[in-house]
């Protein structure tokens, strides 16, 4: 194995044991990791990579540790960042459903929860602060980034922001350049197919191969697909849903794992794996062909506006999810204590590696909690 690939190897395993938080945490650390600690690209290419990467369906983070896979060692670094960030959440992960079948109930794991969030969100804010230094190019990609991040806290869906700030951006450009297209193609929208109720595997696996290649948004979105495929069809309970959220919560590593605990609770083992392949697989796929655009995007300049306006409305979106965490997490004396310590840290100590805040506040937490 060449040295790219170690190195490739050795920081997604040990993003995706301790990768805590959502997508946008993921994000954080791995900017942290690859832009100023390695500096294997800079903060523009990052930056692209995250826009790009949002204009795809699947789990971003994932999406985009398979992006920086294969810029810094093509098809191989690809599969090596993906397998090697997704693998370890899909361990823990199946471990919690083999316990949760054997016993009917998960580890009480709330307390360290509970401090776990708080840290994530001053870990987050730490990495989108030069983001969106670097993003703000222009006094108009301030007023769409502030419009952005406007609807985004609104509960406007991230697909249409990203889109329509990119679009917006577009739209100014051209008028610049005083040319308007004489026809505009409309975008077809494929929609959602119907499929047999049967949990065999080779069903499971298309139904998560669809879920995987339409998707679009946070894992909350994904809970929505869940449900409809496969709770209003009686595969599975929402009491079962409600766990595998749980689960996707609070262990590390991209939240689509939760899929491996509905495959097993349908089909045992061989439903973990399949399940898992199949929501997984699409995101390769679509880095793999999608690549090749960035490079073509950042060099025209009507699609490098586009994707400026995508790039800063990526990270308002980020920003909005601090928003919302914060609301849902920083409720008491005990959270703001964590949240408080956790951003002088990170701030602070811009060195300090990210998994030692977060582990810090999951202990912190758990101390507070026995106050």
């Amino acid at each position: 194995m060449n040295t790219e690939l170690k190195e490739l190897t050795k920081l997604f395993l040990k993003l995706g044991f301790i990768a805590f938080g959502g997508p946008a945490a993921h994000i954080a650390m791995m900017q942290d990791e690859v832009v100023v600690k390695r500096r294997w690209m800079s903060e523009q290419h990052f930056l692209d990579l995250i826009g790009a990467t949002n204009l795809i369906p699947g789990p971003n983070s994932t999406e985009l540790a398979i992006h920086i896979g294969y810029d810094r060692a093509g098809w191989r670094g690809l599969l090596v960042a993906g397998l090697c960030f997704i693998l370890p959440a899909v361990f823990i992960t199946g471990c919690f459903a083999w316990l949760y079948k054997s016993y009917g109930q998960l580890p009480a794991l709330q307390p360290y929860q509970y401090g776990i969030k708080p840290a994530i969100i001053a870990i987050i804010l730490a990495a989108v602060f030069p983001l969106a230094k670097k993003s703000l190019k222009s006094v108009t990609l301030g007023v769409i980034g502030a419009l952005a991040l406007g609807l985004a806290i609104v509960g406007i869906g991230e697909i249409y922001v990203l889109f329509g700030a990119g679009f917006v951006a577009l739209l100014l450009a051209l008028l610049r350049q005083k040319y308007l297209p004489t026809r505009l193609q409309s975008i077809a929208i494929v929609p959602l197919w119907q499929v047999a109720v049967t949990a065999s595997n080779t069903k499971l696996f298309f139904i998560f191969l669809k879920i995987g290649s339409i998707l679009y948004g946070s894992g909350y979105v994904l809970f929505a697909f869940l449900d409809t495929e496969l709770v209003l069809t009686g595969l599975l309970t929402r009491q079962q849903l409600i766990d595998a959220i749980a689960v996707g919560q609070f262990t590390p590593g991209p939240v689509f794992s939760s899929v491996t605990f509905v495959g097993y609770q349908l089909n045992g083992w061989s439903g973990a794996v399949v399940a898992t392949i199949g929501i997984f697989l699409p995101s390769f796929v679509f880095v793999a062909l999608l690549k090749p655009i960035v490079k073509y995007m950042r060099n025209s300049p009507l699609m490098a506006a586009f994707l400026d306006a995508v790039n800063v409305a990526s990270v308002a979106a980020i920003v909005a999810v601090c928003f919302e965490m914060g609301k849902d997490t920083i409720t008491d004396w005990r959270t703001i204590v964590i949240a408080l310590v956790s951003v002088a840290i990170t701030f602070g100590f811009r060195k300090v590696n990210s998994a030692l805040v977060v582990i810090g506040g999951a202990l912190l937490g758990y101390l507070l909690t026995l106050l």
